[in-house]
């Protein structure tokens, strides 16, 4: 139902009370007749809410993507916030930590930089872990019109669900080869409005600078990053030996939107190529191809993506070495994976808590090139927001899964479960 007819209904409902012209039933003191209008009325009421709190977050979520900013942000200066995160893990796979009944440990320190001098965008961000820091993203950009924007630095790239294809803390196993929320150093143009949603972006290397970049650890980045070629008989955790990276990257992502009474509905494609270089030279290339589509209804969100991507390579390998968080996984040179999403949004007022959010994200990565098992992650869990304060609760159940004691490349059969509450204070 939408805005217009609940408020009719409502408005009309009022006006019979009011003016006395009731329904027969009413007037011959029927006072059931009246206390289901009254309830009804009610229900309406309800419903017109709800509706115009949906429709408020949906055109926060189009303003910030578009980049457009509030009458307050559209003056001259940069605004900074940040987080402070903790997280408690109780995880099947560590006898010493269920002995002691799992682990409280600080995760992130970060600092969030955003605001426009000179008609000119900012947005940079900086993350602090106890055993790494990396940035995250770091961009300046234009706003051309009111849909056009550029950007160029470290930018995300853009694939599928923007700008998460998943609820939880942990995101999908997209993440972990590189498929989601991933920066890269290049440019980007977007388009955002009512109908579509376009993605044009060059990636030249990656966010630490290719093969040749002057960093510390190819293995320090907050996102996943080739860093070599896995030759025959290595450790998938090894470090690499044949060192190589992602250079001359062309995206794009087209999506298509629609209105339904109310609901959205969202379908979008989307395309990636480039090369691998090992410093000296092309040693392959990689090419990828994305399907998504995203609906929402009422409090209810769905998300379904699947993704192939093939790194096609010029000397013999056991697949493609990538670093993250302090170390180095390897994944295949081939795979496709399927992800699939619900959510559901409740508005739960009660001390500081402000909403819940109640979710089931489940990730699989299959036809492997080289490997036989899948890899499969299932998350269900909650989200809390409270003032400042955001809290994950996640119970994860994977196999062949990182952060799960797993390899995109393992060959496991073995389930694992890891228990996760992340809470943080944002400012």
């Amino acid at each position: 139902m939408t805005l217009n007819r609940l408020s009719i209904a409502i408005l009309s409902a009022t006006t019979l009370s009011v003016a006395g012209l009731t329904p027969v039933s009413a007037q011959q003191n029927d006072e059931s007749r009246l206390q289901a209008l009254e309830q009804r009325m009610a229900e309406l009421e309800a419903e017109l809410a709800i509706a115009q709190r949906n429709l408020r977050a949906a055109e926060e979520e189009a303003e910030q993507a578009s980049g457009e900013q509030s009458s307050e942000q559209s003056e001259d200066g940069i605004e900074f916030g940040g987080a402070v995160r903790f997280q408690y893990v109780l995880a099947d796979y560590d006898e010493g930590q269920k002995n002691r009944g799992g682990d409280l440990q600080f995760d992130i320190f970060r600092l969030n930089f955003d605001g426009q001098m000179n008609n000119a965008i900012l947005s940079a961000e900086y993350r602090w872990y106890e055993y790494m820091d990396a940035l995250r993203h770091a961009y300046f950009g234009y706003n051309f019109t009111e849909k056009w924007q550029g950007q160029v630095g470290v930018v995300i790239q853009p694939w599928g669900v923007m700008p998460y294809n998943s609820h939880s803390y942990f995101f999908s196993s997209n993440f972990y080869v590189g498929f989601e929320d991933n920066p890269g150093s290049g440019v980007r143009f977007q388009r955002r409005g009512d109908e579509w949603d376009l993605d044009f972006a060059f990636i030249l290397n990656d966010d630490l600078g290719g093969t040749s970049g002057d960093v510390r650890s190819r293995a320090d980045s907050y996102n996943y990053n080739v860093t070599g070629i896995r030759l025959p008989g290595e450790d998938p955790f090894a470090d690499p030996e044949f060192t190589a990276s992602e250079n001359n990257t062309l995206i794009t992502r087209i999506a298509r939107k629609w209105d339904l009474d109310g609901d959205l509905f969202e379908l979008g494609v989307s395309a990636q190529y480039g090369d691998v270089d090992d410093g000296l030279g092309s040693v392959g290339s990689k090419t990828a191809l994305g399907l998504h589509s995203v609906y929402h209804t009422g409090r209810w969100e769905f998300h379904a993506q699947w993704t192939h991507y093939d790194y096609d390579l010029d000397i013999e390998n056991e697949g493609i070495i990538v670093g993250a968080y302090a170390y180095f996984d390897t994944i295949p040179t081939r795979s496709d994976i399927f992800t699939g999403n619900v959510a559901y949004n409740y508005p739960f007022e009660w001390g500081p808590i402000q909403s819940l959010q109640f979710y089931n994200n489940t990730s699989l990565i299959t036809n492997k090139r080289g490997y036989d098992e899948d890899t499969v992650m299932n998350v269900i869990g909650m989200a809390v927001a409270a003032g400042g304060i955001y809290t994950y609760i996640d119970l994860v159940s994977a196999k062949n899964q990182p952060f799960a004691n797993g390899s995109v490349v393992g060959e496991s059969d073995r389930w694992n479960t890891r228990f996760n509450i992340n809470f943080g204070y944002y400012f």
